[in-house]
């Protein structure tokens, strides 16, 4: 059985590091805080409970947290005007748009449109392309989870061989870009790429990021490799209990990769991480604005 890549000991390490940056910058004078815009429509209850335990976490670290609620039938300048006002609110540090905005609505240009140096879920195209070019910047979440797990390893990147399943905007690209700046040899794999499974199995890191349940089997993985699964899907099983299980076929891996590997599980693996991290960015662009005003 390989070894686990324990997401949820991960996230309270950062979690504790986040809450010293938070007082250290409190003595400096610099409240923290998490700016998020909401706009109400049909998945009004689930995006309110997404909010509301989000408000719970930043409590938690001594972050404030305002959540800014547009209601039903706002239209797509009225969500730009709003950005646009917290972007030049020099009391805010921090902004999110929580999604899913309503079909009319084109969610790249709003993202576009929130400050880089705000943008702490590294949605905008600006914060997205810095990492291609090895810039410090706000980047994705997820994909900062994933290199977070994959260095929590202690695996030598240099040189190595790594696979990415997947190749969306915010985690499998990113995660390719960040993996060629550490000196890897990197593989990016889509649903059109043949004998996937010859190159998944000669990887000596792995993430799975393609939203198939169970899509890496035994075969797939290399003894000894480093496994992070991405992957967060519901299924039915056979009693008709729905659960969550990621893009890789746990049990079966863990076997193949041995007592010299590790390996992500889901749930507790990469969504913890990512939560943290998201923290972190917060925290992040507000030490960024602190010493922009010294």
């Amino acid at each position: 059985m390989g070894r686990i890549i324990d997401g949820k000991e991960l996230a309270a390490t950062v979690r504790d590091r986040i809450a010293h940056r938070v007082q250290l910058l409190r003595q400096l004078g610099v409240e923290v805080r998490l700016d998020a815009v909401l706009v109400c429509g049909e998945s009004d209850a689930a995006s309110r409970v997404y909010a509301e335990g989000q408000r719970r976490r930043c409590s938690d670290l001594g972050i404030e947290y305002q959540l800014h609620e547009l209601p039903t039938g706002v239209t797509q300048r009225d969500v730009a005007h709003r950005i646009r006002a917290l972007n030049a609110d020099p009391d805010v540090h921090a902004i999110m748009l929580h999604l899913p905005l309503p079909d009319a609505m084109d969610t790249y240009r709003m993202q576009s449109l929130i400050a880089p140096g705000k943008d702490v879920e590294g949605v905008n195209p600006a914060n997205i392309g810095n990492i291609i070019h090895g810039r410090s910047s706000l980047a994705p979440c997820t994909a900062l989870a994933v290199m977070r797990m994959i260095e929590s390893t202690r695996v030598n990147l240099r040189g190595c061989r790594a696979v990415v399943i997947g190749a969306s905007n915010i985690v499998g690209k990113p995660v390719a870009a960040m993996l060629m700046d550490r000196e890897a040899t990197v593989i990016s794999c889509n649903e059109f790429t043949s004998e996937i499974e010859a190159l998944a199995s000669q990887a000596d890191v792995l993430v799975a990021a393609a939203g198939v349940p169970g899509l890496v089997k035994q075969a797939w993985a290399k003894p000894g490799a480093v496994i992070v699964d991405v992957g967060i899907n519901r299924v039915t099983a056979e009693d008709g209990t729905r659960r969550t299980v990621g893009d890789v076929a746990f049990e079966e891996v863990s076997d193949a990769i041995g007592p010299d590997g590790w390996i992500s599980p889901v749930p507790g693996g990469v969504g913890p991480v990512t939560v943290a991290i998201l923290m972190e960015n917060v925290v992040a662009a507000a030490e960024a604005e602190g010493h922009a005003g010294e």
